[in-house]
């Protein structure tokens, strides 16, 4: 009877445990929902307008597995990406991939959109047709470098790297921020963030460079491996906010997207989703691994 009565209490506290977590995982979804629903729309029949992505990048980009079909990519560029479709009578079709592949796919024109957190570069300016700009919360504003927990809030300065293995996504702003200020260090290049977190959670490298929201999206995750170093990249006035890219030729499409970015600055109607998408991001189901070139979900 003991046992029985030991077995029922422990599958009571079981149920309530999970629904406590429900509960909370709830709470930091609703700011996000409430902002999605607001941008449904009607669909069928329109044409598609193919937005490439690469969901690694919380809370721009990412996947909340608890979703199905496209609405499992959720994120600040994923609304904007559904307010563009809507905007322009279309339906959004979202291609997830890794972050070059993004890039090969506009330039070759296989999707219309690349939208995963892009700052303009001149090396992009002259690749691609690049939108206005779009403000992300501190995403770009702030570039930082983490690194593991031993080294946190120890690498304040530029001469602190020297010598250091730093690492940042490839053909990113941060491989920029690094070359150019960080010239002692070894800069190490990945394709995907995710491997670039575990080759610093496994010492392979010694930092890595990120966007303010995704650093703290990564250290929220693993908060007893990895922190700020407590330095800060210089960020020049240009690369502080986002860009869509597109292709080159795509000027008719690019003039609407452009008009469609003006509309939602003067009606301001991303108030509210950087910080609905960063509470999002520490639920759960949220998952950052990504897909591969072939857009294959990458699984470990």
């Amino acid at each position: 009877m003991k046992k029985l009565i030991a077995a029922a209490l422990a599958l009571v506290l079981a149920i309530s445990l999970c629904a406590c977590s429900g509960g909370e995982d709830a709470k930091k979804s609703a700011a996000y929902n409430k902002a999605l629903a607001a941008l449904q729309y009607n669909s069928d029949g329109l044409p598609t307008l193919t937005v490439a992505t690469s969901p690694d990048f919380a809370p721009m980009e990412f996947t909340d597995l608890s979703r199905k079909g496209d609405a499992q990519y959720v994120g600040f560029d994923i609304l904007l990406a559904t307010y563009i479709a809507k905007e322009l009578n279309m339906k959004l079709v979202i291609k997830p991939m890794s972050f070059d592949a993004v890039q090969v796919a506009v330039q070759t024109g296989t999707v219309d959109l690349g939208i995963s957190g892009f700052s303009w570069t001149a090396k992009r300016a002259e690749n691609y047709f690049i939108t206005d700009w779009y403000e992300a919360g501190k995403n770009e504003t702030s570039q930082v470098v983490i690194t593991t927990k031993e080294n946190e809030n120890k690498l304040k300065t530029a001469d602190s790297f020297k010598g250091l293995k730093v690492g940042f996504q490839g053909a990113s702003l941060q491989e920029l921020l690094v070359t150019e200020q960080l010239p002692g260090c070894e800069g190490v290049p990945y394709g995907d963030l995710n491997d670039a977190v575990m080759a610093l959670m496994t010492g392979k490298i010694d930092a890595l460079a990120v966007a303010f929201g995704n650093g703290e999206s990564f250290i929220s995750k693993n908060p007893d491996k990895i922190g700020f170093t407590g330095f800060e990249f210089f960020v020049d006035e240009m690369y502080k906010n986002n860009v869509i890219l597109m292709n080159k030729n795509a000027t008719e499409l690019g003039a609407k997207v452009n008009a469609v970015l003006a509309k939602a600055k003067a009606d301001k109607v991303y108030d509210g989703w950087y910080e609905a998408c960063q509470m999002l991001a520490e639920i759960k189901t949220a998952d950052e691994l990504g897909y591969d070139d072939k857009g294959n979900k990458i699984t470990e």
